[in-house]
């Protein structure tokens, strides 16, 4: 797994940070890991400082100025990625709801199958979601039914946030015009992908729901994306769309 990085965005994530970067950095030897913590109150990123020694040269920390959104955090972590030449790049959630152990799978399929983006989908076999209420099981399933429907994307799990990208699709997207913030980010992201006619497979996985910390899920944030995918469909259509 060598040129290598996992992005892991954070705010609040005291309760998860230090188990999750041990559980990363200790998938493969090659691994590394930018921790992208957005001035968390808690002191996540004390926690992530404090294995800076230990783990040298494979663990890294940006820090930014107030709560600024996933989407933007994502997108400060490809870019610092992009100036370094790493050739794959992980996006995934701090809480343990994307288990570190599918790491390995995910790359295999990437780095040896010959796949652009990688999607640890939830719904691609069934629905494998542990510990969230039917509600909010419902709620999910039937927003990435909606994405799929409006976008003609033939991806089951659009929502997903557990992904390896080939960082020459990264390359192809302006990062710069990346409209979403929210959870919407994620759509957008695997739109733009498949307007390029990028190779993606989902890959299915386990997601746990968080037992420590709090959860970040908001209605603005579904909104978002009910509303955001229209227009952004739209906009396709008419050709103003800027991939």
């Amino acid at each position: 797994m060598k040129n290598t990085l996992i992005i892991i965005p954070t705010f609040n994530e005291l309760e998860n940070i230090q188990l999750m970067i041990d559980a990363v950095l200790n998938q493969n030897q090659y691994l590394h890991l930018l921790v992208v913590d957005d001035s968390s109150p808690d002191g996540t990123a004390e926690v992530v400082k404090n294995n800076l020694v230990r783990y040298a040269n494979r663990l890294f920390l940006e820090e930014r100025e107030g709560k600024q959104g996933l989407g933007t955090a994502y997108i400060h972590g490809f870019k610092w990625a992009l100036k370094r030449d790493y050739e794959f790049i992980f996006e995934m959630d701090a809480d343990f709801s994307h288990d570190p152990n599918d790491l390995p799978d995910l790359y295999d399929v990437c780095a040896k199958q010959g796949a652009d983006l990688v999607i640890g989908s939830r719904y691609v076999k069934g629905v494998n979601v542990v510990n969230w209420p039917m509600s909010r099981i419902l709620l999910s399933y039937f927003a990435s039914k909606y994405v799929r429907m409006v976008t003609r994307m033939n991806i089951h799990d659009t929502t997903a946030g557990f992904i390896c990208y080939r960082a020459s699709l990264l390359r192809k997207i302006n990062l710069d015009k990346i409209k979403f913030v929210g959870y919407a980010f994620q759509i957008e992201m695997k739109f733009k992908a498949f307007l390029l006619k990028a190779t993606i497979v989902e890959l299915p996985v386990i997601f746990t729901d968080r037992s420590r910390g709090q959860s970040k899920m908001s209605s603005s944030i579904i909104n978002e994306a009910v509303l955001g995918v229209m227009k952004m469909k739209m906009e396709s259509l008419l050709g103003q769309l800027e991939i």
